[in-house]
């Protein structure tokens, strides 16, 4: 018995819902925030906590 000629029927896959153009540059703006701040931090430590003799 060859199962080729049966139609299969399957649901559709949700769509994605789509983000709202401020929304993503809201959040990429917080993403370039968060390593502006991670640089700084690492920039201060240098200059201010870690011994001289790095």
């Amino acid at each position: 018995m060859d199962d080729d000629n049966v139609v299969k029927f399957e649901r559709r896959k949700p769509q994605p819902e789509k983000k709202p153009a401020a929304e993503q540059r809201l959040q990429a703006g917080h993403i370039w925030l968060a390593v502006l701040a991670v640089i700084v931090l690492a920039w201060a430590y240098y200059q201010f906590i870690a011994p001289q003799t790095l």
